[in-house]
């Protein structure tokens, strides 16, 4: 029989703090986050593109989320040229990390339908 949980069983347990998925969740979770990071999985991608790509999203919605990646360290920003101004994104070593959870994240959702 299980004994009852000590104040120091709690203490180790507890969730003063944000816990490691709550930390990642702040990170990936975000609307198009996820999006954002597949599309960029294959290599550097033009801001329009991607933007089109996301179809849904406005360019504000996507600037504003790459902004968040890039300062997060997932993202890497390059200007390929300043007239007209073309930009680049792609994904860091730490970005690419982010994939095995978004590729598992896929395929619960598609075996669960949702």
């Amino acid at each position: 029989m299980n004994a009852p949980a000590t104040e120091v069983d709690t203490k180790k347990t507890g969730c003063n703090e944000p816990c490691p998925i709550e930390r990642g969740m702040r990170v990936l979770g975000g609307k198009w986050t996820g999006s954002v990071l597949w599309h960029l999985k294959d290599g550097p991608v033009r801001f329009n593109d991607l933007a089109r790509q996301l179809g849904g999203a406005s360019k504000k919605m996507v600037d504003q989320r790459l902004k968040e990646l890039e300062a997060q360290g997932l993202v890497r920003r390059e200007v390929l040229s300043t007239r007209p101004i073309a930009v680049a994104y792609e994904m860091t070593d730490m970005g690419h990390s982010a994939l095995g959870v978004l590729e598992h994240l896929k395929a619960w959702t598609d075996t669960h339908g949702i």
